[in-house]
């Protein structure tokens, strides 16, 4: 009896434990060296490194590292800026542009084939739009008090649809702690599967034989395409996260 071994497409999302902790006076075993520990620290090294290759030397004109990092730089603070604007704009800048680094970065490594990709785990995306979320929430709070919750009433509303208006504001409010995730992390893993998927069935069409090989072309000129497409979705997706983020953060602090 021959035994088959078929792999799945969800497998390239399995996180693989490197080293494992293991102490005999505190139970540690929880505390593991995992791919996305790896992949999470090769990502900063790697934004770290792109950061340093800017270095001028002194020089007017920045070599091409440099025009990418201003390109980026510039493009997320004009939006920060118009959307929060003012001083407050450029106090939450940092933060605007660290979230759209890390996520473009993640993305990007992610498209290597055989690598991992952190932004499809939606656990770790998930609870990360929940942090800017709450974080939202309380300087909503600090700043406004409990005017803050004139946020969840329309402007003009009738009295009588007040309750069933404010009931939906809130809920879709409270939505957007997931959906923010959500979005990112659906799209890494959709997108990830269509090309392991696709790539398969080509793959498995050009072994057959020769002429399937010499028509397998066609369909592999496809993948090619869908792949091109994934690395702007890849950054598209970096900037809308950065956009949510701080249009989020504007509502806290202006109410609207």
């Amino acid at each position: 009896m021959t035994n088959i071994i078929v792999n799945s497409p969800l497998d390239q999302f399995d996180i693989k434990v490197f080293i494992g902790f293991v102490s005999p006076f505190i139970d540690l075993t929880n505390i593991n060296i995992t791919t996305f520990t790896v992949y999470s620290v090769f990502i900063l090294i790697v934004i770290l490194g792109l950061t340093l290759l800017t270095d001028n030397n002194g020089r007017i004109i920045g070599n091409r590292w440099y025009v990418s990092q201003e390109a980026m730089y510039d493009t997320i603070n004009n939006m920060v800026s118009g959307q929060i604007g003012g001083k407050l704009g450029g106090y939450y800048f940092p933060l605007i542009y660290t979230f759209f680094i890390f996520i473009f970065t993640a993305n990007l490594i992610g498209m290597i084939p055989y690598s991992f990709a952190i932004t499809s785990h939606m656990v770790f995306i998930i609870s990360l739009s929940v942090v800017i979320w709450l974080g939202v929430t309380i300087i909503g709070l600090y700043t406004h008090g409990l005017t803050f919750f004139a946020l969840f009433v329309p402007a003009g509303c009738p009295l009588a649809l007040a309750p069933l208006l404010v009931l939906i504001e809130l809920l879709s409010y409270s939505a957007r702690a997931i959906s923010l995730g959500l979005r990112l992390s659906a799209n890494t893993l959709s997108g990830h599967l269509l090309m392991v998927i696709l790539g398969g069935l080509v793959f498995n069409l050009m072994s057959v034989s020769i002429v399937t090989f010499v028509l397998g072309f066609i369909p592999l000129a496809g993948i090619l395409a869908i792949v091109a497409l994934e690395f702007a979705i890849a950054m598209i997706q970096s900037y809308v996260f950065a956009i949510l983020a701080s249009g989020y953060i504007k509502d806290g602090l202006y109410l609207h």
